[in-house]
């Protein structure tokens, strides 16, 4: 029989993410943003808490959590901190790339640093020419006795500036299309790694940049998973993450709108309180239901991934409509608390700066739409296509 609930276990860790997004993460939101900082010492802090290793085994200090458990984590967060959600979403991805494709040295090596936050791991795919068609992937990995040489850029990487190690995607066989990229473990110490960061809108303390590879010898015991076959193994992970970037979004975005009712409820005007005009309770009844309409979408989508069952379409809408929805809320939000809002003694406009950035990130408005039409429309569709 379907139940729409959660477990107590995962109501009690719904409560304990909450208590500490209001009382640590959320009055220090702002902070790193004006500091242009990392809190890694945060990322420690959400690893003792388990958030770090949600999706990592419990052998290498993780805690193998289904992915509701994982999404609870990513709204709840997301309501504290936008960008430290990157430790549930970021983690979740590169904690199942590992665990199920990387050798046991490289799993022995790496994700109980990750599990425990202590090492910070970003995935490198996006190049300047090959963004939503991923399989445009020009950067190489040259086979050189028991080596692999690497030659390229990556651009737009989350956490460029500031990742101990990334999962790189690189052309192996040139020849093969999108079956000749593999994956590599590449450590951002390595001679030959020049990381460089943005100045970007949004996301400030995620650090993002671009990565520069010139002759980078890599061990073949780096390789992810097979030759030539990391595309393939990305493109499963990303149903994952789009899922949990859409709760990250609406955490986010429901913040905002639980702020911004206390506001219209106190704050009075003509006699009375502002959130009796209709031009102020219908705008936040619209949001909020937009918003719960694919906060459940996105469950259903974790759901369908820890049942085994397909939702590439559900991962694809909820990435799609949730960075929308939930930027329209935040903006509205900003309008609401008046002219207050638009200053950064207020919370609004970073936020409102921070989510924009997912609405191109793990895939556009219109990358998304194609794969869902895709699945919807079927052969007739992706002949034409190459997402």
């Amino acid at each position: 029989m379907l139940q729409f609930s959660f477990t107590e276990e995962q109501e009690d860790f719904r409560k304990i993410l909450r208590q500490y997004s209001k009382e640590v993460l959320l009055p220090q939101y702002t902070k790193w943003d004006r500091e242009k900082k990392t809190p890694r010492h945060l990322w420690e802090e959400l690893g003792e808490l388990g958030v770090t290793g949600l999706r990592i085994p419990e052998k290498y200090g993780g805690s193998a959590a289904d992915c509701i458990t994982t999404g609870i984590a990513a709204e709840e967060i997301g309501k504290g901190d936008f960008n430290l959600t990157y430790s549930v979403m970021l983690n979740a991805l590169i904690g199942e790339i590992l665990s199920i494709h990387a050798n046991n040295a490289i799993k022995s090596e790496w994700l109980p640093k990750i599990a425990q936050g202590k090492s910070i791991v970003g995935i490198a795919i996006t190049e300047p020419q090959a963004g939503t068609d991923a399989g445009g992937i020009q950067s190489t990995a040259i086979r050189k006795g028991d080596h692999f040489i690497l030659n390229g850029e990556k651009s737009g990487i989350s956490v460029a500036t500031v990742a101990d190690a990334f999962i790189l995607f690189a052309k192996t066989d040139p020849t093969a299309g999108n079956r000749g990229i593999s994956a590599f473990l590449v450590p951002s110490d390595l001679p030959g790694v020049d990381c460089r960061g943005y100045e970007d809108m949004g996301n400030i303390p995620i650090g993002r940049g671009s990565v520069y590879l010139t002759d980078v010898m890599i061990p073949e015991q780096y390789l992810i998973g097979n030759l030539n076959e990391g595309f393939s193994q990305v493109m499963n992970g990303f149903d994952l993450s789009r899922l949990l970037i859409g709760l990250q979004c609406i955490g986010t975005a429901t913040q905002s709108l639980d702020e911004t009712i206390e506001h219209v409820k106190t704050r009075h005007s003509f006699g009375k309180p502002l959130a009796v005009n209709q031009a102020v309770s219908f705008p936040i009844v619209h949001h909020y239901t937009q918003l719960e309409l694919v906060k459940w979408q996105a469950y259903r989508g974790l759901w369908l991934r820890d049942e085994c069952l397909q939702h590439t379409k559900e991962a694809a809408s909820v990435k799609w409509l949730a960075p929308k929805y939930s930027s329209e809320a935040i903006h509205e939000c900003l309008l609401l608390n008046g002219h207050y809002a638009y200053t950064k003694e207020m919370p609004f406009e970073q936020r409102l700066r921070d989510v924009i950035g997912l609405e191109i990130g793990d895939g556009t408005a219109q990358a998304n739409q194609m794969v869902i039409a895709k699945h919807l429309i079927g052969k007739e569709f992706r002949s034409y296509q190459k997402i």
